[in-house]
């Protein structure tokens, strides 16, 4: 028996980046790729790009999980992907209230800290799990276009958002 979609948990894979930046387009390149391919009814694929704010806002319809897909720089060789659960808290360690609302310029960081204190003013939710899938750069100057490394890199990245919203959402923490 199928569960509804209504009564599944949400989830949001949000590609995020300026495709004017070079490799910082890799999160927009993969959710274009990402496009069209079959995925549970629950899941949701948006091109954010340099909309932050706009992402922020959306979070507050109620997803369960935020995939973000976004250029992540971690020091390891051009093209190489990660899958990072941020820790609640292990942010920026700015307030919430230091947000600073350049709608594009805001890191990821600074949209989960803008969607706690949206959250906090409405009585929303944040999404319960929020992971990153992410591509270390090669270059990040003005310029169109993914360097060859994370060119090549975004089927493997399709390959791993596709495993993960496939995968059975884990049990919420703190409950017996």
């Amino acid at each position: 028996m199928n569960t509804p979609v209504q009564d599944r948990p949400r989830t949001l894979v949000a590609g995020v980046g300026n495709i004017f930046l070079g490799d910082d387009g890799f999160g927009v390149e993969t959710v274009r790729a990402l496009t069209g391919r079959p995925l549970p009814d629950h899941v949701e694929v948006a091109d954010i790009g340099i909309r932050g704010v706009h992402l922020a806002y959306q979070l507050l319809d109620g997803y369960d999980t935020l995939v973000l897909v976004d250029a992540t720089a971690r020091g390891g060789a051009p093209g190489t992907l990660y899958l990072i659960e941020p820790q609640p808290g292990g942010g920026t360690g700015a307030p919430a209230d230091a947000v600073a609302l350049d709608g594009h310029r805001m890191s990821p960081d600074a949209v989960l800290a803008l969607l706690d204190a949206l959250c906090a003013g409405t009585g929303s939710a944040a999404p319960r799990r929020v992971l990153v899938v992410g591509c270390e750069p090669a270059c990040v100057e003005e310029g169109i276009g993914l360097s060859p490394q994370v060119a090549a890199a975004v089927p493997g990245a399709v390959r791993m958002i596709t495993d993960l919203v496939h995968q059975p959402a884990p049990a919420p923490t703190g409950l017996t």
